[in-house]
């Protein structure tokens, strides 16, 4: 979830199999030719990584898929991810991430925040030994880097879920609102295990730092009058997501972000909306059987454990990828007659041991 218009306030005009992977995709058309506008997925293909340190893989599929838009029919998808395989030559080091552009060119935030960011994680001697630090000196290294690019991101930007795989320990660096989830078997069920959380006015803490910065934070019905303004509390991000709280500056009607952190957004910035990363960590072990970056495109209308039990659903995540997706496109259109760009890239850990 992104600005009052769909993403950001501003009007909208296969790999392969070398030691160097690098996965990226833009794009997918969702135009149905009989004009229901039913999901068309692309192909997605199966891709291994071993890592050899503890003799165990990955196996993974990745998809995205161009929303659909009524007032905007030809709008492009601001979805994009990337699968960088064996960073700085190391065959335990791999880095997997999904960017979600909001804006006039949030298309170009995306792909150039996943072009930069791995390259600069790349260019990090001290990345193997202290992956958090380096994890935030990239953020924000590539933050400087888009704001001094040829791309007007005053009104756009990214947001950028990354996990970096370090032998048998996941980083997960997180700038806004979409989501990595780790599956965890417990007994007979399979518990979804949030390893990020979404930087929105939401949570407290994200709300209290932007209102320091400066930022009125409101619902787009409060700020057209309809509800009181200064009722200052605004539900949970499930129950209450049709109309969120969102930060404008105090004399304007923008930039209405419904994040609280992005790569870009060099206006949002004034106000408290910053490309500083939080980074967890999680040790893998056997009782983890598979993990999901998504976007919010996903996870607007699907929990963290309905994603899981869908995945548990299929032994190929190719077609876990096709059933979430078509999932949330459907229930996009049931509830605002329109879909967010939806990207889904998921993760099964194979022959992993107890080490």
């Amino acid at each position: 979830m992104g600005c009052v218009h769909g993403k950001c306030c501003g009007s909208y005009p296969t790999s392969s199999n070398g030691d160097q992977r690098d996965y990226q995709e833009n794009g997918g058309n969702n135009i149905h030719p009989n004009g229901n506008h039913e999901c068309i997925l692309s192909e997605s293909s199966l891709e291994y990584i071993d890592i050899p340190s503890h003799k165990y893989g990955l196996e993974y599929s990745a998809l995205t898929q161009r929303g659909y838009y009524p007032d905007s029919p030809d709008k492009e998808n601001q979805d994009c991810f990337c699968v960088r395989t064996k960073v700085q030559g190391n065959p335990n080091l791999h880095f997997l991430g999904v960017f979600d552009g909001h804006g006039q060119y949030g298309t170009q935030c995306s792909n150039f925040v996943r072009d930069r960011l791995v390259e600069i994680l790349s260019e990090d001697p001290m990345l193997a030994e202290d992956p958090v630090k380096a994890y935030s000196s990239a953020f924000l290294s590539t933050n400087l880097e888009l704001h001094d690019s040829e791309i007007d991101d005053s009104m756009s930007g990214t947001t950028a879920i990354t996990v970096l795989v370090c032998g048998n320990t996941l980083f997960v660096g997180n700038v806004g609102d979409s989501r990595a989830v780790l599956a965890v078997k417990s007994g007979d069920r399979v518990i979804a295990e949030d390893l990020s959380y979404d930087q929105t006015p939401f949570r407290k803490d994200e709300y209290e730092r932007v209102k320091l910065c400066g930022a009125r934070v409101l619902s787009v019905d409060q700020v057209e009058g309809i509800k009181d303004p200064d009722v200052q509390t605004w539900g949970d991000e499930e129950s209450d997501g049709g109309d969120p709280p969102r930060l404008w500056v105090q004399n304007g009607m923008y930039p209405g972000t419904a994040f609280t952190r992005s790569v870009g957004d060099s206006t949002a910035e004034k106000i408290g909306v910053v490309a500083v990363p939080e980074v967890s960590m999680v040790h893998l072990t056997p009782e983890h059987p598979f993990f999901v970056i998504a976007s919010d495109g996903v996870f607007e209308f699907l929990s963290s454990q309905a994603v899981v039990d869908m995945v548990v659903k299929y032994s190929d995540p190719r077609d876990a990828c096709a059933a979430i997706a078509r999932e949330s496109y459907k229930l996009w259109l049931e509830n605002e007659s329109r879909t967010d760009d939806i990207t889904i890239v998921i993760v099964h850990i194979k022959d992993l041991h107890s080490v």
